[in-house]
């Protein structure tokens, strides 16, 4: 893909745009009504996605917010509480949505970026009492986003959702980038979305598809989520158009998420080689990373100008931390050039400050 009038970004796997071969995937469709269930290609999308991930039956809405919405007010009832990552996307990244759409509170636990133990759980269903919340949902997010892209291993995943359904409840895995997980494990979906009772995909992120996601579950459960998504406001018409690009990205860039991978490797050994900047997390896994940056340079709202005026795009999320992700529209000699362009400002940053 060419650059955008020169400038190379790395502040979201989300910026992507469609390829020739997606448009014209998209341009030539073939579309019904969807809330009327007769668009074939949004059928067609949900089945196979519904297949991949070992599942009875798939829904194809807007965006991965919804799919995850959607999944916690199917889970529980106003009143509930969901367990939950401190950092998870449900929790910091949907607007309130478990407290404002559902009647839920969220209960927190620290993972190791994203990542928590069976042990961290125990204890933590509350007790039958009129004075308290009812524990009805555990959410995971794989792979993690503000864990620097990690992903969360199967066989934990596996221990919490066999000690979830044992006590009662209910497990949903947030996979907005679960197609990252399988490229960099070899596992397939279905493996990682078996023992959870519901699962979201997004299209629109490391895919480079325009819009939407995907859930996925039982046959019962899509029945009621086609019901909430209505009443969300999430039934669209034609949508075929937009599955066609979902369905592109599938057979097209899902393996090439490889590329990517290899891709933030570069970024991470010049963020490790780089006086002033310290990665988060060390290991870097798939395609997302942070810098830290120490206070001598200036903020990380300096250091993103500072990329800017250089014609890199990165995305301050703290007041010393960057994050940077690649992607389908920045090839292996942009990022290179971004990652000299970064290495050559921080030094030039620390230059002045001394």
């Amino acid at each position: 893909m060419p650059e955008r009038a020169g400038v190379i970004d790395l502040r979201s796997d989300t910026v992507t745009r469609p390829t020739p071969g997606m448009r014209a995937a998209m341009a030539t469709a073939e579309v019904g009504d969807d809330v009327f269930g007769e668009d074939p290609t949004v059928r067609q999308l949900e089945e196979h996605v519904a297949e991949l991930l070992g599942k009875e039956a798939a829904l194809f809405v807007p965006s991965g917010t919804m799919s995850n919405q959607i999944c916690i007010k199917i889970h529980t009832q106003p009143g509930d509480e969901l367990i939950c990552d401190v950092n998870s996307h449900i929790y910091n990244y949907e607007a309130g949505g478990p407290a404002v759409l559902s009647g839920v509170t969220c209960r927190t636990i620290e993972g190791d970026c994203g990542i928590f133990d069976l042990s961290q759980l125990e204890g933590l269903i509350r007790p039958e009492n009129d004075h308290l919340v009812r524990t009805r949902l555990v959410c995971l997010e794989n792979t993690h986003n503000r864990g620097g892209g990690r992903i969360f291993p199967l066989q934990k995943i596996r221990a919490i959702t066999e000690w979830a359904h044992r006590h009662g409840l209910f497990v949903h895995l947030d996979g907005a980038r679960l197609w990252n997980a399988s490229v960099a494990t070899g596992i397939p979906l279905h493996d990682w979305a078996r023992d959870c009772d519901s699962v979201s995909v997004c299209f629109s992120k490391g895919l480079g598809a325009p819009v939407g996601s995907a859930l996925a579950g039982s046959k019962e459960l899509v029945k009621r989520a086609r019901r909430i998504r209505k009443l969300l406001g999430g039934g669209m018409r034609q949508a075929g158009v937009l599955a066609a690009a979902a369905l592109y990205a599938i057979k097209h860039h899902w393996s090439r998420l490889a590329e990517d991978h290899e891709h933030a490797q570069i970024l991470a050994q010049t963020v490790r080689h780089t006086p002033g900047l310290r990665l988060f997390p060390s290991v870097i896994e798939t395609n997302i990373l942070y810098a830290d940056i120490d206070p001598r340079l200036g903020t990380a709202a300096d250091l993103a100008q500072a990329l800017r005026e250089r014609g890199v795009l990165v995305l301050p999320v703290a007041q010393q931390r960057i994050r940077l992700v690649t992607h389908l529209d920045v090839s292996r000699a942009q990022v290179e050039r971004a990652a000299a362009l970064l290495e050559q400002t921080a030094r030039y940053l620390a230059t002045r400050a001394a």
